[in-house]
């Protein structure tokens, strides 16, 4: 049976605060790629078809998952993350919210920003809350009605979308969602004759072992 495996992307630079200096997987960032591939090889997970980001890291996590990614992989830009720096950064600028330097701000900072940015009360943004629902939309509806498995590797903020518009969530509950989102986790979408369903969330079975606890991550 046909579906979509969603796999985020492994750890970035996590002392970047620019949209540039974050995007190159950290060393463990490809590790947990590589732990990804060999699950797969142990698993006899195939795909037929496998997609990317046109960023640096979602293309170093497919190059670090290895042979079980086909040949020749789609890169489609409208699987890349939404512009998360440049945004908290006008957000700053013009509303006085600063950049949480840790993973706890972020609970309170992320449900702020999207908030803003659906509400457009953010000026001068990279894209709209609104295009970014779309392009996500439209690329999944995509990948959906093709043949065979899809590995597609991505970005938190656009699996966090991708469940909004599957489950319908509201913002608050969107937001919750993508700050539990971890590197290299799989999320599976599966093709119904009534739209898509989420049938796995934020699965990490090759970081599930005590030996391999340090290596789970979310920024």
């Amino acid at each position: 049976m046909s579906h979509i495996t969603l796999v985020r992307h492994g750890q970035a630079n996590t002392e970047a605060r620019d949209e540039t200096g974050y995007d190159k997987l950290s060393d463990l960032g490809w590790q947990q790629a590589r732990w990804l591939g060999e699950h797969f090889q142990q698993t006899g997970e195939v795909f037929a078809r496998t997609y990317t980001g046109t960023l640096q890291r979602h293309i170093e996590t497919a190059e670090g998952i290895g042979p079980d990614c086909p040949t020749e992989v789609v890169r489609d830009p409208r699987l890349n993350e939404m512009q998360y720096f440049d945004v908290a950064t006008r957000l700053r600028e013009q509303h006085g919210l600063p950049i949480p330097q840790e993973r706890e701000g972020f609970i309170e900072h992320l449900p702020t920003l999207f908030t803003y940015w659906k509400e457009g009360r953010i000026e001068d943004v990279p894209e709209t809350f609104a295009h970014f629902e779309s392009r996500v939309s439209d690329v999944l509806n995509e990948i959906a009605a093709g043949e065979g498995r899809a590995l597609v590797v991505t970005s938190g903020g656009l699996i966090g979308m991708a469940m909004r518009l599957i489950m319908r969530l509201d913002i608050a509950a969107m937001s919750h969602m993508c700050l539990a989102i971890e590197n290299s986790s799989l999320h599976r979408v599966q093709p119904l004759s009534t739209g898509l369903a989420m049938t796995q969330f934020n699965a990490i079975p090759h970081l599930d072992t005590p030996a391999r606890a340090f290596a789970r991550t979310h920024l």
